[in-house]
Parts: structure tokens; sequence; C-alpha cells
């Protein structure tokens, strides 16, 4: 189940029976606002993880004996289904697709420092010798030791001669291939029936569009990603650098690690703990403003880590949410907002972090406004208007 569903464990019934005193009544307003979209939010990512899962099963069936990458299950990522997206139904369903070696191959990845920002990260593919391997007896190849026989026996490395460049994994071409891969599965999957499906023109994701018979549209994006070690941090294809990103550069991604964060506070957290509406109700003020929901994300996992979760429960909305703009407050004033997973002494034990992220200087996410007093003034101005 979603992030959401668990935190908030209520039906409409339980929410009309929570206390009507002053302080509770914003957020029961709130509620009632978005809860026919909560509704159709939750019955769009269920359609978007069931699509997702079908199309990998056929995926996996058809490259079983290839040599192109091992497609593992998607992780669902990002606000949708963690349960607070600002967007209603503007919002895009993002699942993150890990990318495993095929036989008699390795991903070496090249990382940047950690904290370079941008970041300058690479996925190397190598061959392996697989001579004293035990290969189930299909007599595979050994891609190091039999080159000149691969071509003979159709056992070429299509992972370095078609997704590669330089030997480098290239987001790009991963891309294109995926989407091949999901036009020409599509009049396989049950969901054909009820949607209609067209892939939106992206170089670095497959994004698809799925339009019922009213004609409502909604939109399902597929990133790819690269684990590092056994963590739960990732080098992603999708990058949110507005200039151009060489097709070879992979971009640090924290998003699972962040979503793994939401599913255990929806776990800990009583049955009325507000904290998702209250950074929704947040990220839906500061749309269009300079400052950006990652922003606000952040403040907010760094409050859900210091205030115990019983102090985010129904009657203490408004507190929270002066305590979210108190938080962004000081920290544009001190121009400085620490990136949560760097250097952060409070992380919860569950997640899973690279050593280095625990040894790290804390990362400035307001390292900008440090360095441009324009910037910052206007940050300020910004903030208080708000």
């Amino acid at each position: 189940s979603t992030c959401e569903e668990e935190s908030s464990g209520s039906s409409t019934e339980k929410e009309e029976e929570e206390d009507s005193d002053d302080e509770g009544r914003p957020v029961k307003i709130f509620t009632r606002h978005t809860r026919w979209t909560l509704q159709s939010v939750a019955h769009k990512r269920r359609v978007a993880e069931e699509l997702v899962s079908d199309l990998l099963g056929v995926f996996q069936a058809r490259l079983s004996k290839t040599f192109f990458p091992v497609l593992q299950p998607a992780i669902a990522v990002g606000s949708t289904f963690e349960g607070w997206s600002p967007c209603g139904h503007d919002a895009v369903y993002r699942l993150l697709v890990p990318l495993k070696p095929p036989h008699g191959h390795a991903f070496h990845l090249e990382l940047s420092t950690v904290g370079e920002m941008p970041a300058k990260n690479c996925v190397r593919v190598v061959l392996e010798c697989t001579c004293m391997k035990d290969q189930g007896g299909e007599n595979m190849l050994c891609f190091v030791h039999q080159p000149k026989e691969a071509p003979r026996r159709n056992q070429d490395s299509s992972l370095l001669s078609t997704l590669c460049t330089d030997f480098y994994l290239d987001v790009q071409k991963i891309a294109g291939w995926f989407q091949n891969l999901v036009i020409s599965a599509w009049g396989e999957m049950p969901q054909s029936r009820r949607y209609s499906m067209k892939v939106l023109p992206s170089h670095r994701s497959c994004q698809l569009q799925l339009t019922n018979a009213y004609g409502r549209s909604f939109l399902v994006e597929m990133m790819f990603g690269v684990q590092q070690g056994d963590s739960d941090i990732f080098l992603s294809s999708q990058t949110a650098e507005a200039s151009f990103t060489p097709s070879t550069m992979w971009a640090e991604s924290y998003a699972v690690a962040e979503a793994k964060f939401f599913r255990q506070m929806a776990k800990q957290a009583p049955r009325d703990t507000v904290h998702l509406k209250c950074l929704q109700l947040c990220a839906s003020i500061l749309a269009g403003t300079g400052f950006s929901t990652y922003t606000l994300k952040t403040v907010v996992m760094h409050l859900l880590n210091t205030i115990p979760l019983a102090s985010w429960r129904r009657k203490e909305f408004l507190m929270r949410l002066q305590d979210i703009m108190a938080y962004l407050r000081i920290s544009l004033e001190e121009k400085r907002l620490n990136h949560f997973f760097f250097g952060n002494e409070n992380m919860p034990e569950d997640l899973i972090l690279p050593p280095a992220f625990q040894a790290a200087e804390p990362l400035n996410l307001f390292q900008r406004l440090a360095q441009d007093p324009a910037a910052h003034a206007n940050a300020l101005c910004e903030f208080e208007y708000l």
C-alpha cells in the first residue's frame, strides 16, 4: 500500500468523526477539499504499478536468454506514491526500474566526489570471464576468451553493441530500446483493453500517456537506475539539470531512500497523523514560486526526524505548519539547508546509505543563496509575501 494510505489509515467516516475544535477545523476543510482527488490518485497508482509490473514480466520472459540488461521489479518513487503530491490530476506516476548486468558482464560505477554538484557519474560495462562458472548446461560462451565464437553462435554482447557508448551505459539508447519494448508488448497487456497508450518523446526515460474510454488521461514515467552496492541510493537516468547532460552521465538519485523513509514514517505514525497533509498543503502554496517542492520535502524530513510522530496528529496541524515555515525561515536567514542524506547523524537505522555519505560533510542546498546576495534577498522577499 502507499505511504499516504498507510499513514492516514482512515475512511471517509473516520475523518468525519474527528474533533471539530478550532485547531482541527483547517485540516478537516483541507481533507474534504482533497478527498476526491486522493481517491482518484490512489486508483491511478494501482493502475500504474500493475501496468509496469505486467510489462516487466513480459520483458523478462523475452530477454531471459539475451545479453541485454536484466530488468528488476520497479520501485514506486516521488510525491505521488509518497502520498503528498500537490499536482492533483496532473500528477506523474513515476517508477524506477533497476538494471542489473547480464551474464558475463559487470557494472563498474565511476562516481563523483561525494557532494559534488552537479554530479558526474558513469556506469562502465566490463566483460567478465565465465569459463569456470556454472552456466546451467546452456553452453554459453565466455566473451573474454571466446570472442570469435560469439558472432557464429549469435551470442554477441547486445548490451555493449547496442546500449553503450565507448563501454559506458548510454541513457538515451536505453530509453529508446525500452520504449520500443513497450510498443511491441502493449497488445499483450490486459490494460490495452481499457486504455489507449501513447509513448511520449523522452530521451532519458519512458513516458506513457494512458487515456481511458472517457478521454481522461494520466502519465506514467519509468526511469532507469543502477544501484550503488546494496544501498538505497541509485544512479538514475533522469536528471534535474536544465543544461545539456551527456547521454553517458547518470544522476545520483535519493528517490528510493526518500520513499523508504516515508513508508517507515507511515508504519510508525498514529492513525490521524497529518505530516503528509502538511507537506502537501505547503507544496501547493509554494507552487509557482522560487521554492522547489524538494526544499519543502527536505524541511519536513528533518522535522519528522526530530519532532515525535505523536506530535503530528490532527489537533497539532497548525502548530506543525508553523514549524515548517519557521524552519524554512531560519534556513533562509542562515543561507543553509542541509541535504537530508549527507552527514546526517540522526539518519533512521533502516535506511541503507553508502559509507561515504555518513562520513561526508553536510551538503548545503542553499549554497546558491550563500553565493548570490541578490538571489538571497529575493528569496527572503518571496517568503515574506507567502
